[in-house]
């Protein structure tokens, strides 16, 4: 079964809306205000608490964030896993694990196919594959070879390609935000859309 992540949720109609679709994780940015859809760790915790946590696990997404804070939004039981989406190095991914229990995913930029090995050798749990911070573009697929850990797809994923992407590539999970929203805001006949083609896979 490919699992589903929605990301970039920011209000309470986004948390109704996946406990309704139940995706398998739902992401949260974190205090990262070059995004729209960043929300500070207060927010997080109240939205998170929203959650039907038997069905949709809360991911905390964050780029260069103090470990600390990070850290404490999983020890206190607000997220589940964290996924780094900045230069996080091998030592602050280690000992986010070691301080926390709590999985990692670690996205890289997929250029070529030296990105790829960068990834492959992350001590990360997950590995995510994406084109760039929330561009809403693919990278080439051809790149992808076999993968033999737990992998997540991002970048470009619509109710067009969605189906290809998993038969070619067969990705652990897949990670969606832009395309399944309307005017900057989660459309729920999108993610109803795109959760229905995936679970059908």
């Amino acid at each position: 079964m490919i699992r589903i992540k929605i990301c970039g949720l920011r209000r309470p109609e986004d948390i109704d809306m996946v406990n309704r679709y139940r995706p398998d994780l739902a992401g949260f940015i974190i205090d990262f205000p070059k995004s729209f859809r960043s929300i500070s760790p207060d927010r997080v915790r109240e939205l998170a608490g929203g959650l039907d946590r038997k069905h949709v696990h809360p991911v905390g997404v964050f780029v260069d964030a103090d470990l600390e804070m990070a850290a404490g939004l999983l020890k206190d039981g607000t997220l589940a896993m964290a996924q780094l989406h900045g230069h996080e190095s091998e030592e602050y991914i280690r000992q986010l694990k070691a301080e926390t229990g709590k999985p990692v995913i670690k996205a890289f930029q997929i250029r070529d196919k030296e990105d790829i090995h960068r990834a492959l050798a992350s001590s990360a749990d997950y590995i995510l594959l994406d084109q760039g911070q929330g561009s809403g573009r693919s990278f080439d697929w051809g790149l992808v070879p076999p993968i033999g850990r737990p992998w997540l797809l991002a970048g470009g994923l619509n109710a067009g390609n969605i189906k290809e992407a998993a038969d070619r590539l067969h990705p652990w999970g897949v990670d969606l935000s832009s395309a399944v929203e309307t005017d900057r805001v989660k459309d729920p006949r999108k993610v109803e859309q795109i959760i229905q083609i995936v679970r059908n896979i």
